[in-house]
């Protein structure tokens, strides 16, 4: 799902997502350099750096609520979390399930290919039911045309990331993808968001939400 557009809310502050990154969680000055058998690697590299499963990730600080909401970003670490624990995108309270599944709020692109949603890779972390509310009247995405998906199996896949080559001594940025946990290029990426991937999926009727 997009990020929320700008809304004060009647307590003047700014309604914006969990996952939202802000003006002041920028990136700090880091290098990356090609560790042998490794791939790529930050020269003063941490433990917090890289996954469970050994990925590197972009180094992102999280000051939530300080600054401004930045709609065009999202916040690595919170997008990585939700994600994880299931947790609603917005509100960052447990998203609900049922017995037809975890609930997702997604853009309508079931013109995609025929079993659309089925098998499809998505960045975009689960909602809360009370959440769809605001989600659908506030996001641009959404407004233009939203679907709502019980979604039974919905495993961790992979990765959204930048990936990295090397140029004589220089690593460069050649390709923002997806890529799964079992790709040998893996090594080569900087995660940003945690990918799961859609099986057995059913729409539902927004009405029956809102």
């Amino acid at each position: 799902m997009a990020p929320a557009p700008e809304d004060p809310a009647p307590d003047n502050r700014v309604i914006a997502p969990y996952i939202t990154a802000w003006t002041t969680e920028t990136e700090p000055p880091s290098t990356l350099v090609e560790r042998p058998g490794v791939g790529i690697a930050y020269t003063d590299e941490l433990l917090t750096d890289r996954d469970d499963k050994g990925v590197l990730w972009f180094r992102v600080p999280s000051h939530p609520r300080q600054g401004r909401p930045d709609f065009g970003r999202v916040h690595p670490m919170r997008q990585r979390r939700a994600m994880r624990r299931l947790l609603c995108q917005v509100c960052a309270a447990p998203a609900d399930v049922n017995d037809d599944g975890v609930l997702w709020l997604l853009k309508d692109e079931s013109d995609q290919w025929p079993s659309w949603p089925e098998k499809m890779a998505v960045t975009e972390p689960p909602v809360c039911v009370r959440c769809v509310d605001v989600a659908t009247r506030l996001c641009p995405a959404l407004r233009q045309g939203a679907v709502a998906l019980r979604v039974r199996n919905y495993p961790i896949a992979g990765v959204r990331a930048v990936v990295y080559r090397n140029w004589g001594k220089t690593l460069m940025p050649v390709e923002d993808t997806v890529i799964r946990y079992d790709d040998p290029s893996i090594r080569w990426a900087r995660a940003m968001n945690l990918v799961r991937q859609f099986h057995d999926c059913t729409v539902i009727p927004l009405e029956d939400l809102l």
